[in-house]
Protein backbone atom coordinates (compact mmCIF):
# COMPACT_ATOMS: atom_id res chain seq x y z
CA UNK A 1 0.00 0.00 0.00
CA UNK A 2 1.58 3.77 -0.88
CA UNK A 3 1.62 6.28 1.35
CA UNK A 4 -0.14 9.52 0.53
CA UNK A 5 3.22 11.21 -1.10
CA UNK A 6 3.69 8.11 -3.25
CA UNK A 7 -0.23 8.29 -4.17
CA UNK A 8 -0.20 11.99 -4.87
CA UNK A 9 3.25 11.16 -7.29
CA UNK A 10 1.30 8.43 -9.33
CA UNK A 11 -1.38 10.93 -9.83
CA UNK A 12 0.62 13.62 -11.14
CA UNK A 13 1.78 11.77 -13.35
CA UNK A 14 -0.82 9.89 -14.56
CA UNK A 15 -2.05 13.64 -15.21
CA UNK A 16 0.99 14.68 -16.81
CA UNK A 17 0.87 11.71 -19.24
CA UNK A 18 -2.22 13.01 -20.54
CA UNK A 19 -0.81 16.00 -20.72
CA UNK A 20 -2.34 18.03 -17.91
CA UNK A 21 -0.43 21.83 -17.37
CA UNK A 22 0.81 23.20 -14.11
CA UNK A 23 0.51 19.92 -11.61
CA UNK A 24 0.88 21.14 -7.96
CA UNK A 25 1.47 18.88 -4.80
CA UNK A 26 0.32 20.74 -2.01
CA UNK A 27 0.96 19.22 1.68
CA UNK A 28 -1.69 20.29 3.14
CA UNK A 29 -1.79 17.44 6.36
CA UNK A 30 -0.56 20.41 9.03
CA UNK A 31 -3.66 22.40 7.41
CA UNK A 32 -6.76 20.36 7.90
CA UNK A 33 -7.81 16.77 8.76
CA UNK A 34 -9.46 16.26 5.04
CA UNK A 35 -6.37 14.69 3.88
CA UNK A 36 -2.64 14.65 3.40
CA UNK A 37 -2.41 16.14 0.14
CA UNK A 38 -3.81 18.27 -2.74
CA UNK A 39 -2.77 17.56 -6.67
CA UNK A 40 -4.18 20.43 -8.49
CA UNK A 41 -3.81 20.56 -12.12
CA UNK A 42 -5.28 22.44 -15.39
CA UNK A 43 -6.62 20.63 -18.58
CA UNK A 44 -7.24 23.36 -21.62
CA UNK A 45 -10.88 22.88 -21.95
CA UNK A 46 -13.72 21.16 -20.38
CA UNK A 47 -13.47 17.96 -22.65
CA UNK A 48 -9.72 17.75 -21.64
CA UNK A 49 -10.74 17.95 -17.46
CA UNK A 50 -13.45 14.89 -18.43
CA UNK A 51 -10.58 13.07 -19.65
CA UNK A 52 -7.73 13.79 -17.22
CA UNK A 53 -10.25 12.79 -14.76
CA UNK A 54 -11.74 9.62 -15.85
CA UNK A 55 -8.01 8.72 -16.90
CA UNK A 56 -6.85 9.23 -13.31
CA UNK A 57 -10.06 7.31 -12.02
CA UNK A 58 -9.25 3.96 -14.22
CA UNK A 59 -5.93 3.65 -14.23
CA UNK A 60 -6.38 3.80 -9.81
CA UNK A 61 -9.28 1.68 -10.32
CA UNK A 62 -7.39 -0.77 -12.36
CA UNK A 63 -4.37 -1.06 -8.95
CA UNK A 64 -7.77 -1.61 -6.69
CA UNK A 65 -8.33 2.32 -5.48
CA UNK A 66 -11.50 3.37 -5.90
CA UNK A 67 -11.89 7.33 -5.13
CA UNK A 68 -14.35 7.67 -2.32
CA UNK A 69 -16.25 10.29 -3.95
CA UNK A 70 -16.11 12.50 -7.27
CA UNK A 71 -17.32 15.71 -8.03
CA UNK A 72 -17.65 18.02 -11.16
CA UNK A 73 -15.97 15.49 -13.30
CA UNK A 74 -19.00 15.14 -15.75
CA UNK A 75 -19.09 19.12 -16.02
CA UNK A 76 -15.52 19.78 -17.08
CA UNK A 77 -14.78 22.96 -15.30
CA UNK A 78 -13.68 21.73 -11.70
CA UNK A 79 -13.19 17.84 -10.97
CA UNK A 80 -12.58 16.77 -7.74
CA UNK A 81 -11.20 12.98 -7.37
CA UNK A 82 -11.14 11.98 -3.42
CA UNK A 83 -8.77 8.98 -2.79
CA UNK A 84 -8.85 9.66 1.05
CA UNK A 85 -5.08 10.54 1.77
CA UNK A 86 -5.02 13.01 -1.67
CA UNK A 87 -7.87 14.39 -3.40
CA UNK A 88 -7.64 15.46 -6.54
CA UNK A 89 -8.39 18.81 -7.86
CA UNK A 90 -8.65 19.10 -12.23
CA UNK A 91 -9.27 22.49 -13.64
CA UNK A 92 -10.08 24.39 -16.85
CA UNK A 93 -8.25 27.48 -16.88
CA UNK A 94 -11.22 29.74 -16.30
CA UNK A 95 -12.00 27.77 -13.09
CA UNK A 96 -8.34 27.52 -11.70
CA UNK A 97 -7.84 31.14 -12.02
CA UNK A 98 -11.33 32.14 -10.10
CA UNK A 99 -10.87 29.76 -7.25
CA UNK A 100 -6.90 29.77 -7.21
CA UNK A 101 -6.15 26.86 -4.12
CA UNK A 102 -2.68 27.36 -4.43
CA UNK A 103 -3.39 30.87 -2.50
CA UNK A 104 -5.28 29.80 0.01
CA UNK A 105 -3.38 26.13 0.64
CA UNK A 106 0.22 26.86 0.11
CA UNK A 107 3.04 28.63 2.14
CA UNK A 108 6.42 28.26 0.77
CA UNK A 109 7.61 25.02 1.02
CA UNK A 110 4.38 22.57 1.39
CA UNK A 111 4.10 23.19 -3.00
CA UNK A 112 5.93 21.41 -5.56
CA UNK A 113 5.22 22.07 -8.97
CA UNK A 114 5.67 18.62 -10.78
CA UNK A 115 8.35 17.61 -13.29
CA UNK A 116 7.92 14.29 -15.17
Amino acid sequence: MENGKQLAEKICALLSSKKAEDILIIDVAEKTTLCDYFVIASGKNTTQVKALCDHVEEKLSETGLEPRRTEGTREGRWGVLDYGDVIVHVFNDESRLFYHLERLWQEGENTVAYKD
